[in-house]
């Protein structure tokens, strides 16, 4: 009687934890509808941005206006490695941190700093790697005028020669189920070869082009940052809803192996 009384414990125990899972599973996917839409509004437009951006920087170079374009001798390098504030996501937090182990071990012998956004970013790199800086209060409010704060830092500090390279790694959001670490350089934006091999660069800038690069440039870079952001916050949300609902699967397959169990045990009695 008291191996039935234990499986009877199990039961109900394991039936409330599949009970929590399926309730944050549903929270997620109701976040994930909200991160989705926001994520999926914003790219188009920030890559149409950022390939205007690297055009235009592809003809700024060596003048004022090219200062975010402008390619040093790499010796001080600023990884930033966005994570996410609450773990129960899979492995979305431990691919960001191996990715960034990574890269930092590709600099070997550079001076490597890390920028850490979010919770468990910064619980991380603490104590492992130099940490110029942490924000764990931007995914409480994901909204651009904060964001762009953090990339204004992290310009003035490539402006001011304290880095010659920064970096973004962060998990872009492909659908619910699907997440893919991705490591983009920030700064210094580099143009990009399309398939022609050719750069396209024709622009006719009304009212002048110094007026429209020294406010479209920071203001590109900054969307770009947003965008890395939003990515990061939907296929975090993907990545729980994905772990909880397996997890609550999971939960109801083992109830069904006890609930077997427990009935044999009542036939041999």
């Amino acid at each position: 009687m008291a191996n039935l009384k234990e499986i009877r414990t199990r039961i109900t125990s394991v039936a409330s934890t599949m009970q929590i899972t399926s309730a944050m599973k549903m929270v997620s996917a109701a976040k994930l509808k909200r991160a989705q839409d926001a994520i999926t509004q914003m790219r188009p437009y920030a890559e149409k941005l950022r390939e205007i951006l690297v055009n235009i920087s592809s003809t700024l170079e060596g003048s004022a206006e090219g200062i975010y374009s402008q390619e040093r001798e790499v010796n001080k390098v600023l990884i930033i490695a966005i994570a996410s504030n609450r773990g129960l996501c899979g492995a979305f937090n431990a691919n960001i941190f191996k990715a960034a182990e990574k890269r930092i071990k590709e600099y070997e012998g550079k001076e490597v700093q890390v920028y850490a956004i979010g919770k468990r970013s910064a619980d991380y790199f603490a104590g492992k790697h130099t940490v110029f800086n942490s924000n764990t209060e931007i995914f409480n409010d994901l909204n651009y005028e904060h964001v762009a704060l953090i990339a204004q830092e992290v310009m003035d500090a490539f402006v001011e020669g304290e880095f010659d390279k920064v970096e973004i790694i962060y998990n872009e959001f492909k659908n619910a189920a699907t997440q893919e670490v991705v490591t983009q350089q920030f700064i210094p934006v580099v143009p990009e070869e399309n398939d022609e091999g050719d750069i396209n660069a024709n622009y006719i800038f009304e009212p002048s082009k110094m007026s429209i690069v020294v406010d479209l440039i920071p203001k590109s870079l900054k969307t770009q940052f947003y965008k890395s952001l939003l990515d990061s916050h939907a296929s975090e949300h993907g990545a729980r809803m994905t772990a909880m609902h397996k997890a609550t699967d999971n939960a109801a397959e083992l109830v069904d192996q006890l609930k077997l169990t427990y009935n044999l045990s009542l036939i041999h009695i």
